[in-house]
């Protein structure tokens, strides 16, 4: 009975081992092998094209040739510090490029090449929370009044404003958008889950006001037959760069050069809006797909100080002389 158990503790270790640990790989040819394992488990293109853009900061640190087995936990650390010291990288810059770094690192563990989670070695640095800038109403109506609805591609780009405004999606999403995928009876957009950000489809609603704009859009893009939501004048699908390029236009006819208006802005500042507007961190938690809600409880925290401003104009006590 002993031998037995002793049998199957073996095999069991055996089983756990590292499947990969005699085999001398060089780290570029890991990392190459690493990247090609995210592409087949179907990883959004901006995903890889990050991880190809960080091996170039990376092996400026690390001999390319360097054996994984030679890794040592100092080495891995210093990581860090070559990017803050030696490049001069903002902490948030840096921590997207650790994190790059401990999914190689982890990687290199489950498929057996190292006989330890290198990864547990290398942690992000504290960084300050950035701050999240939102437009105010009066701001939205400025850059929407530069916007002539009166041509197509103001109109499209109206358009666009309020459904990103309405929905919260992100730039990818948006522009991903088909036109099967508009439910314009139930006022809803589905968004498919691989083009997503987080590889989790969802529903998200839309207002009746941006649902009269996104019919009238509709009807008269019918004609492109293009499956693709957001078109060029020429029936092809607009590019992001193309369309954070107007908007940096569009807020300089604004006189709203102060504000950094990217696609993002109008993720933040839905959000916003909606929590002043009444709605509920929950369900808004469900409109912007998060996983938990520490992003909500920001904007939470930013409605906080609008409350607290808008409390000192209000107050019931502001023309009383007492």
């Amino acid at each position: 009975m002993r031998k037995y158990t002793r049998k199957v503790h073996s095999s069991v270790q055996e089983r756990n081992a590292p499947k990969n640990r005699m085999v001398d790989l060089t780290v570029e040819r890991a990392y190459s092998l690493f990247v090609s394992d995210k592409i087949a488990e179907g990883l959004a293109e901006n995903t890889i094209k990050m991880y190809h853009e960080h091996r170039n900061y990376l092996f400026e640190y690390l001999d390319a040739k360097t054996s994984v087995h030679d890794l040592t936990p100092h080495k891995l650390r210093g990581y860090a510090l070559f990017m803050l010291e030696k490049k001069r990288l903002q902490p948030t810059t840096v921590n997207i490029r650790i994190r790059t770094f401990r999914a190689f690192l982890k990687w290199l563990y489950t498929e057996g090449y190292v006989d330890e989670p290198l990864n547990q070695y290398v942690k992000q640095i504290k960084e300050p929370e950035p701050e999240i800038d939102v437009l105010s109403p009066r701001e939205i109506r400025q850059l929407l009044q530069v916007m002539d609805d009166s041509r197509y591609v103001g109109f499209r780009d109206k358009v666009m404003v309020c459904v990103l405004l309405d929905t919260m999606v992100r730039i990818s999403e948006l522009l991903h958008m088909r036109r099967a995928n508009v439910n314009l009876t139930a006022g809803t957009i589905k968004l498919v889950a691989h083009e997503t950000k987080v590889k989790r489809g969802r529903t998200v609603p839309i207002s009746d006001k941006t649902l009269g704009m996104l019919r009238e859009y509709m009807a008269e893009t019918a004609d492109f037959n293009s499956e693709y939501l957001f078109l060029n004048y020429d029936g092809t699908p607009i590019k992001a760069n193309t369309w954070r390029r107007r908007l940096l236009a569009y807020a300089r006819e604004a006189g709203l050069e102060h504000k950094r208006i990217r696609p993002h802005l109008f993720r933040h500042t839905g959000a916003v809006l909606y929590l002043l507007n009444g709605g509920d961190p929950f369900s808004l938690r469900m409109i912007l797909g998060h996983s938990d809600m520490s992003m909500v409880k920001r904007y939470i925290n930013m409605t906080a100080v609008d409350v607290k401003r808008q409390h000192s104009a209000y107050s019931p006590l502001r023309d009383l002389r007492i």
